[in-house]
């Protein structure tokens, strides 16, 4: 998912709802405050996560857990202790079962819409008219910064600080803040940070400690600069050496090892407080074209990806995966029509339904190669989200943006997409954001020195297991 921008060719062809077991007074607070939009980009950094993810016990739904807290004030303090706390108490005989579903209730359908857009956007300094308007105007439930957003370590706090203000003051819900850093060729972060390799050194290790540690130390990284969304791990088996897109961001070549060193990996980001996307289903390992340039074709039928590919996915989601990011890929096969990021055979019948994942899709840069050379932006959104998907990441700009939000919103007007299946999407989505306590909240700049330290130490344990 790495931004590559590409030249797009003329436009040819043609994520259940949260049902707490108990309410914490944090939820209530949440509903106190939801009739207008509330901020949606912030995430306190403190030296330690306040929420675990949720136990995974495969097929349960997730505890009454920690609430969508409201959004800070713009003047809320920027110490990494500062977090939001809810102030409204529930009153005796108020309660309701389900405060997520009562939030909903109370949203606009264009808020709806605006919480499944993931939209990137340019520059490295405060965010600019454009950005704005998508905060504002079309209330989006996350962004992604990219390598051409992130200069130094000061101006990234800052930049994101901005947008949880903004955020702040529009009113929405918590933002996904995001970013794409596994280790490697596929990392983000300034130089500031000491570097994290890619996942083939570590899974080459075959201990399961180490990369439970690499993941610790990933959203470490990714949260002392604000974020709370890391793209990672991958779980794509590194299955064909002619793959110019996977490679060695792949813990390796069997879905054995792939499995173990990517579910680890997957908890150790998980317990230290950010939501992990795994990536990229049902499987980018064995496609001999990048997607960021254009569409790879596999031809391989649900029975053999299900003995390979998706191995290390059922595994993930036995475990609750916090969400999966679905690929660009066409498998004529099993769906000759749609690639896998719109298509209801691998979404809905088998992602969903054979799989039986329950938790968030999210889809690959609706403004890649393989999308933009091949079909309609506003009309892959809208069977994308028809076919399951809860967010759709759309990366390179307002104009972007609004085509995928108009495009959402005409089709629920226009009947082709029912509101009912919009709100199945925001439950999942909140429902998420709930669960790890998301907030607007300013995160203080960071202090890198022990996080180097520590990465420096099992950089060294890393090593030593290669030799």
């Amino acid at each position: 998912m790495s931004r590559n921008k590409v030249i797009r060719a003329p436009l040819s062809l043609p994520l259940q709802s949260l049902r707490a077991v108990a309410i914490s007074a944090a939820a209530i607070a949440l509903l106190a405050g939801c009739g207008g939009p509330s901020g949606s980009a912030s995430q306190t950094a403190p030296a330690s996560p306040s929420v675990s993810a949720p136990a995974a016990t495969p097929g349960a739904s997730p505890s009454a857990s920690p609430s969508l807290e409201p959004s800070p004030s713009a003047s809320a303090s920027s110490s990494p202790s500062a977090s939001a706390s809810p102030t409204a108490k529930p009153t005796e005989g108020s309660a309701s079962s389900d405060p997520i579903k009562d939030r909903i209730a109370k949203m606009s359908l264009e808020e709806k819409v605006g919480q499944m857009i993931l939209a990137g956007f340019e520059g490295t300094a405060a965010p600019d008219a454009s950005t704005l308007r998508m905060i504002r105007e079309d209330r989006i439930g996350g962004v992604i910064l990219y390598k051409d957003n992130i200069a130094d370590a000061s101006k990234t706090v800052k930049l994101i600080n901005a947008i949880k203000a903004a955020n702040v003051k529009a009113g929405n819900a918590p933002i996904f803040v995001s970013v794409d850093q596994e280790g490697g060729k596929v990392s983000r972060l300034p130089s500031s940070y000491k570097k994290i390799p890619e996942a083939a050194v570590v899974g080459k290790t075959g201990d399961e400690k180490l990369a439970t540690r690499m993941g610790e130390l990933l959203a470490r990284e990714v949260r002392s600069a604000g974020f709370n969304v890391d793209f990672a791990p991958v779980l794509d088996i590194n299955s064909n050496p002619d793959n110019p897109v996977i490679g060695t961001r792949s813990f390796g070549g069997t879905a054995e090892l792939t499995t173990r060193m990517g579910l680890a990996a997957m908890r150790g980001l998980r317990e230290e407080g950010v939501v992990s996307v795994v990536k990229h289903f049902p499987g980018h390992g064995d496609t001999a074209v990048d997607s960021h340039l254009d569409l790879p074709v596999l031809n391989k039928t649900a029975d053999q990806l299900a003995k390979l590919e998706w191995v290390p996915f059922k595994a993930a989601i036995g475990e609750q995966a916090d969400a999966v990011m679905v690929a660009h890929i066409l498998f004529p096969e099993i769906d000759p029509d749609a690639p896998a990021s719109f298509s209801k055979v691998i979404i809905g019948d088998q992602l969903r339904g054979k799989l039986g994942y329950k938790g968030v899709v999210i889809t690959d840069d609706m403004t890649m190669g393989a999308i933009a050379k091949h079909y309609d932006l506003a009309d892959a959104a809208v069977k994308s989200v028809s076919a399951g998907s809860d967010i759709l990441l759309v990366a390179h700009g307002y104009d972007v943006e609004r085509k995928v939000y108009k495009a959402l919103l005409n089709a629920v007007k226009g009947g082709k997409l029912t509101e009912a299946r919009i709100d199945e999407s925001v439950t999942r989505i909140l429902t998420l954001k709930s669960r790890y306590k998301l907030s607007d909240a300013a995160t203080a700049m960071p202090e890198l020195q022990k996080l180097n330290a520590d990465i420096g130490s099992w950089l060294a344990d890393v090593a030593n297991a290669n030799r």
